[in-house]
């Protein structure tokens, strides 16, 4: 019997692979879903193939592991509805998809977390890289959903802007000297 040991990373990566549903329904439409119910895609333009690469390629390009998958399938969404109105966005997915499938040999998928990483970087300035990159960026650093988890408190003009709310109510500044401050508003 062999044993094997997995980091943190790779069982994580593993298990939520297992946990997705696809399904195909009426008029093409693919559904993916996650296995326990929590959430689901449904896609007009893209294939389950292609949709669950660019999940994992978002994933790998801005890797968050507190997120789940939830959130790296905005993305997806987002460049099957782009898709669904570019029709050439649609050949750009497949080419690039197929391009990760063939740079090893080796569907991208099954390929560990170092190779996949090799892989994109070998195609990081090639339209299809640069498309699912702006989108990634785009959905999730503007869902205000997430803004807690990276630590970010959002727009400061409600409150008089950052130089009057005052640079300790960010947590991740350590504690400031008070010449680091402006004088308290005096509005």
């Amino acid at each position: 019997m062999t044993t094997t040991i997995l980091d943190r990373r790779a069982f994580i990566q593993r298990a939520l692979s297992a946990t997705a549903v696809v399904a195909v329904g009426a008029g093409g439409v693919v559904t993916i879903a996650a296995s326990n119910g929590a959430w689901a895609m449904s896609l007009q333009t893209l294939d389950a193939h292609s949709a669950t690469v660019l999940l994992q390629m978002s994933r790998q390009l801005y890797p968050h592991d507190a997120l789940g998958d939830v959130y790296y399938a905005a993305v997806v969404e987002a460049l099957d509805a782009k898709a669904a109105k570019d029709p050439s966005l649609i050949g750009l997915i497949k080419e690039g998809t197929t391009a990760l499938d063939q740079a090893k040999g080796v569907p991208w998928l099954e390929l560990s977390d170092g190779y996949q990483v090799e892989v994109l970087k070998g195609l990081e300035t090639t339209p299809f890289f640069q498309a699912v990159r702006g989108q990634t960026i785009v959905s999730l650093y503007n869902n205000k959903l997430l803004w807690p988890n990276f630590g970010y408190q959002g727009a400061s003009f409600d409150d008089g802007g950052y130089i009057w709310r005052g640079f300790q109510d960010a947590g991740w500044t350590g504690d400031p000297p008070a010449a680091a401050s402006p004088p308290p508003y005096a509005g």
